[in-house]
């Protein structure tokens, strides 16, 4: 633009071209400077994130603020010279000194629409801020979860039947199981694993299967695709069967240590009771909407033998309690003594009794126990070994027994879905003394991380308004500034209400980017109308041509971040895209009402601000 100014002066007052596009260049280096850093800012919420939701997000963090510092770099070095070389052609210059036909269209539009609005500043502020509580409201109304659902291509079904099921018979459930999903038209093969070896990372006993389950989705939708294999699944009986995904599935096993979205853990003393308080919970909430998988953890009571010491006996052979605890685990669990090489192979050397001496109860209570003195005698005269029956497993957390109850969410927020577990839990669940409920799973990691991100978030705006009281050195510029901030906010929450409906992490993330983004564009108007005032425009003036002179520059960039946001937010239903494409959805909302409101209401504000100070000059 400089340039062109430059060229239509007579021959004795043009500058050397260098020294235009340097003043030119110098004219909005600190703005663009200044601008930048406060988008850098706007996303340091994400480098606050702890856990997994920190690992996911954080690189996203540091891709964008590495390639926004590089093109910093390249606009206040590379540009200005490439324009040296390519923008200093005077036949060009003069050829182009006009805007295009387009860009002086949409100026007299805009011109004209402006000089309307600054007739009504009242109304159009008030009509603003009906919006912005408007989108308040709407805000409060979303629903909440942790991550989108993902589109993974791939199911992973868990299948666990009674403890204590031969291999046999878990095989045959696993094949039934199979058989159902192939009966499902877009899954065309099937893979299972049926138990864990102990020494396993992550044990399984045999009643316990996964399966793997890829599908291809083709003339129906992934929510009719989810129904009928849930339908087909629930004729298999005597399983407790949740349907996952493989990234799905291991999130959900980190946040709350069970395969599904939720985890309700009862913690008492009686696993009998907490086994009967799992199944009344389970009965009360298995109508909620949206509630699926609903399983309670599967808990037998199987054979045991119980070896109880006779401590006044004991006294009596002078053995004492820590004596024949270690005699009881050597002599039938077994100890390591040393280790056996066989090629690349090791075995551990285990010492215990021989079946013969540990195969029956008989052979248990007759089994020799040495005496203070070196004689020996029989087990059972120190100890009552009885039969018995016990529950399979004990399961703790933080010391304390429980049970769980796990259900998976679909079609619904999980925070809602969590909300009516609880109410209904309060009101028709009377928990014993010592006995009591959490609540575990990713709606939990949300509402930490949505803190998280509130409060590093007040903090950004803090320095971003210290920014911009850096650049204009006044309080009331930079407030004006921020407006955008609110403006912003309304075409974000909208495009959330009018597409998912609900608020996630990466959502969330996309307010943060669009807070930095929606910031610059005010930057653009205010720094410019500061230039225009320096120049002798009146107040009025300096608003209407101002705002023109910055049409163009404002709607290229809210373009050309638009444009690159179309495809991800079209593509929300590609794997891979599942956390882009909520982040994509706010920021075209909120690029779409900032833009829009911006280059109406920023101008407003500003000569509302100002006119005392106009009055004042004259």
């Amino acid at each position: 633009k400089r340039l062109k100014e430059n060229a239509l002066k007579p021959k004795a007052e043009q500058k050397d071209k260098v020294t235009v596009i340097f003043d030119g260049s110098f004219e909005i280096r600190s703005s663009v400077i200044n601008a930048t850093f406060i988008i850098i800012v706007a996303f340091l919420p994400l480098f606050f994130l702890s856990g997994m939701e920190g690992k996911l997000l954080a690189p996203l963090g540091i891709a964008f603020i590495v390639a926004l510092f590089a093109s910093l770099i390249v606009s206040i070095t590379l540009t200005p010279v490439l324009a040296s070389y390519l923008l200093t052609n005077d036949k060009m210059l003069l050829k182009q000194h006009k805007e295009s036909w387009l860009v002086e269209r949409l100026q007299k539009v805009y011109s004209n629409a402006l000089n309307k609005v600054m007739e009504m500043k009242k109304a159009v502020l008030i009509v603003a801020g009906g919006l912005f509580l408007v989108s308040l409201f709407v805000m409060s109304q979303l629903g909440r979860s942790f991550l989108p659902e993902f589109n993974e291509g791939s199911l992973v079904v868990s299948a666990v039947s009674l403890p204590g099921i031969s291999l046999e018979e878990s095989n045959k459930i696993g094949t039934q199981v199979e058989k159902a999903l192939l009966s499902v038209p877009e899954i065309k093969i099937t893979t299972r694993r049926t138990g864990r070896a102990e020494l396993d990372e992550h044990a399984q006993g045999v009643n316990a299967a996964e399966i793997d389950a890829p599908f291809t989705l083709d003339e129906r939708s992934r929510a009719e695709f989810m129904a009928d294999v849930r339908e087909k699944l629930a004729g298999i009986s005597g399983v407790n069967i949740t349907i996952g995904q493989p990234i799905g599935h291991r999130i959900d096993h980190m946040l709350s240590g069970t395969r599904a979205n939720i985890a309700i853990k009862i913690f008492g003393n009686d696993l009998n009771k907490l086994f009967t308080l799992s199944n009344e919970i389970k009965n009360e909430i298995q109508n909620i909407e949206g509630l699926v998988d609903l399983s309670v953890e599967q808990q037998v009571e199987i054979p045991q033998i119980q070896i109880k010491a006779k401590r006044a006996v004991l006294n009596q052979y002078g053995i004492t309690i820590g004596q024949f605890n270690e005699f009881v685990d050597v002599a039938f669990a077994g100890e390591k003594v040393s280790e056996i090489y066989e090629g690349n192979k090791t075995f551990d050397l285990m010492l215990r009794f021989d079946d013969a001496n540990k195969g029956k109860i008989e052979n248990i209570k007759n089994a020799m126990i040495d005496t203070y003195d070196g004689k020996k005698i029989p087990l059972y005269y120190v100890a009552d070994i009885v039969s018995a029956s016990g529950p399979n497993t004990i399961n703790r957390e933080n010391v304390q027994r429980k049970t769980v109850v796990s259900a998976n969410v679909t079609g619904r927020d999980q925070k809602s879905v969590v909300a009516d577990i609880q109410k209904i839990i309060n009101e028709k669940v009377k928990l014993p003394e010592d006995y009591h409920i959490e609540y575990g799973g990713q709606f939990e990691a949300e509402a930490e991380a949505s803190k998280t991100l509130v409060l590093t978030s007040l903090i950004s705006l803090l320095i971003i308004f210290l920014i911009l009281y850096q650049e204009f050195k006044k309080v009331k510029t930079a407030s004006i500034i921020l407006i955008n901030l609110p403006l912003a906010l309304i075409g974000g929450v909208f495009s959330i209400y009018f597409t998912s409906g609900i608020l996630s992490i990466p959502a969330i993330i996309g307010f943060i980017t669009l807070f930095g983004v929606a910031t610059r564009n005010g930057i653009l108007l205010v720094s410019h109308y500061e230039t225009l005032e320096k120049e002798g425009l009146s107040l009025y003036e300096t608003v209407i041509q101002g705002s023109k002179d910055r049409l163009s520059p404002i709607l290229m960039t809210a373009l050309t971040a638009g444009l690159a946001l179309i495809p991800l937010a079209l593509a929300s239903d590609l794997p891979g895209n599942e956390i882009q494409s909520p982040m994509a959805k706010v920021i075209l909302g909120g690029l779409l009402t900032s833009t829009l409101l911006n280059i109406f209401i920023v101008p407003v504000v500003y000569y509302l601000s100002n006119r005392k100070k106009a009055t004042n000059e004259k």
